[in-house]
């Protein structure tokens, strides 16, 4: 019997296809989980709204974690709890990004804002979350309760330098991590994958040991290190498999699922 007791999960890159679908093999490894008296919890970068199209098909019961851990809500999207980014850092962290020809865009609770709908991505973001944004001229005022700012861009070693030099301006009082390689999120510092599985450790008085995390980007990295059993997707870059203990197929060829049946199921 594996000596897993919890599978912490990234999203977009792992547990869905490149198509954003959850497919039958994952879902049904999933229950193969359930069945095997172990539990599954989700995070990602996405809003609590992004990722409640995958509660049903789960059935999830664990807390789960958007934004990185910047807020954790229940499977009624009832908070359980949230960390925002200190109020004084939202100008200068958004005036950093736009100094690197970043778009911003600003996540307040349920809100998604952004100031041009036609920029990149906008309408992939809005297929992916199942929602549209709020469209504000001007992010004046928006200060208080925001949970994440997203730099975009197209131009990934600008987002990759956005990264470096948010952790150099802003230390430790943000936590900065590329979710994809046009995306840099920015969060309070305890919103980072690597939080979301000490919660989930006290939560459910588990040793590191018993965890077991899979993704495919640098910011599921921070997971990896507080897991037992860490899991690399095939369509992961090279850096990212390197701090995986293990590495299993791409997320177009039912990797989630082969990794399921064939390291957590098998202890590894």
């Amino acid at each position: 019997m594996s000596a897993i007791r919890l599978l912490l999960a990234d999203v977009d890159g792992t547990l869905v296809t490149p198509q954003k679908e959850l497919t039958d093999a994952a879902i049904a490894a999933v229950g193969e989980l359930r069945e095997a008296g172990i539990l599954f919890a989700i995070t990602s970068g996405r809003p609590p709204r992004g990722m409640s199209m995958l509660i049903e098909p789960l059935d999830l019961q664990t807390p789960i974690a958007a934004f990185n851990g910047g807020v954790v809500v229940d499977r009624e999207m009832s908070v359980i709890e949230q960390h925002t980014i200190p109020p004084a850092l939202i100008a200068p962290a958004s005036e950093l990004l736009e100094s690197l020809s970043l778009d911003v865009w600003l996540y307040e609770g349920s809100n998604w804002y952004v100031r041009d709908p036609k920029a990149p991505h906008v309408d992939r973001e809005s297929q992916t979350v199942q929602f549209p944004p709020t469209v504000r001229s001007s992010y004046d005022g928006l200060t208080d309760g925001i949970a994440k700012i997203v730099g975009v861009s197209d131009d990934h070693e600008a987002v990759v330098r956005a990264s470096r030099d948010a952790g150099e301006r802003f230390g430790d009082h943000v936590s900065a991590a590329l979710s994809q390689p046009y995306y840099l999120d920015i969060t309070h510092p305890d919103a980072n994958k690597g939080c979301v599985v000490r919660y989930l450790a006290e939560r459910y008085q588990l040793d590191s040991a018993q965890i077991a995390t899979i993704g495919d980007m640098p910011n599921d990295v921070l997971m990896f290190a507080h897991s037992g059993l860490s899991i690399a997707m095939g369509n992961a870059g090279s850096e990212v498999q390197r701090a995986a203990r293990r590495v299993t197929s791409s997320n177009e060829h039912e990797g989630f699922a082969n990794a399921v049946r064939r390291f957590v199921l098998r202890d590894g």
